[in-house]
């Protein structure tokens, strides 16, 4: 059995979440994938966060870590308390990490 360490598993997606952010086909399919994850809240606030990251994203890596540590803090505390989507979360992770990388080269 593997252990999750869950703080690992909220920043890892954090990270992925912003930097799809360019990417609107892969950010679309993230957002619909964490909202039928977390719940329609999530997927409304990943939309947020893309409207906040959009006219920055490749020039300001400040706004980038910022909203990074935004969404690690939200998945961390919804890992508390919902421990049970550590795995899901993980292998979306994953899976959204590849199609990342495939795109990008």
């Amino acid at each position: 059995m593997q252990v999750l360490h869950h703080p690992r598993v909220a920043w890892d997606m954090a990270r992925l979440i912003v930097s799809a952010v360019p990417d609107d086909r892969l950010f679309d399919w993230l957002c619909t994938e964490v909202g039928a994850l977390l719940g329609p809240e999530h997927e409304r606030s990943l939309q947020d966060t893309r409207r906040r990251l959009r006219p920055w994203a490749r020039t300001t890596p400040e706004a980038a870590a910022v909203e990074a540590g935004r969404w690690r803090v939200r998945l961390e505390d919804l890992l508390r308390t919902r421990p049970e989507i550590a795995e899901p979360l993980r292998s979306l992770s994953v899976i959204a990490s590849g199609l990342y990388r495939n795109r990008i080269g």
